[in-house]
């Protein structure tokens, strides 16, 4: 496989029109500022798990750039992917990035929406996916039970279906989000040490490999939780 084109802002500049689109849509500007290292995690282990994707309804929420979504629609033999953001501003870039690789989806369809966790236009694509993706989307406790509902709402009724979120801890933002999620009558596991090279990689830092001098293991290590109906 070639590689993937991720078109992303190269500008570290603040843009005044970020903040009236973060007010208009009541969404965070996170997606703009890089591409977490959470997402890196979330589109290896995609790749290092094609099996899991194949032939499936994929979602990514909240994908920033959409790394993950792109890698899955590259690698995976996916039946579709659509890639989500609630920033209509990431969700160009998406497009951008879309277009830019089409001829590596092969049969997989592919597409990009503005999804807000709060807003009714999930009920359009309820019970609809047989797996959903994020990274990093528990930070903001305030959209922790849209997101949960959101969850709900998308995973396929029938058959198996789950969400796969890779997410540090970040105090109690993640603890605080898997109680909505119990609270939404969803399951939920978190596993650690989900893949050999990803831990080895985290031992690496906490001992302090200087590539990542801020490394703290709560505040930057994703986690694995797996949430099903």
């Amino acid at each position: 496989m070639s590689g993937i084109l991720c078109r992303q802002r190269v500008n570290n500049s603040v843009d005044l029109s970020d903040f009236e689109v973060s007010d208009r849509y009541n969404v965070d500007n996170t997606g703009l500022v890089c591409q977490w290292p959470s997402e890196d995690v979330l589109a290896y282990f995609c790749l290092s798990h094609a099996d899991m994707f194949r032939s499936k309804r994929v979602i990514e929420l909240g994908s920033g750039y959409g790394l993950a979504g792109l890698v899955i629609a590259a690698t995976t033999e996916a039946l579709e992917v659509v890639i989500s953001d609630g920033n209509p501003v990431v969700v160009d870039y998406i497009q951008h990035s879309i277009d830019a690789n089409s001829t590596a989806f092969g049969n997989t369809k592919v597409k990009t929406v503005t999804l807000h966790w709060d807003e009714e236009v999930t009920y359009n694509i309820s019970d609809t996916f047989d797996v959903i993706v994020a990274s990093d989307c528990t930070f903001f406790k305030e959209f922790h039970n849209a997101l949960a509902c959101t969850v709900k709402l998308l995973l396929k009724n029938v058959g198996r279906s789950e969400a796969i979120f890779f997410s540090p801890k970040r105090g109690d933002s993640l603890d605080k989000f898997l109680e909505k999620i119990e609270e939404n009558g969803l399951h939920f596991s978190i596993t650690e040490n989900y893949d050999s090279e990803v831990w080895k990689r985290h031992q690496g830092f906490m001992a302090g490999d200087d590539t990542w001098p801020s490394y703290e293991k709560h505040h930057c290590y994703p986690l694995m939780v797996r949430i099903t109906l």
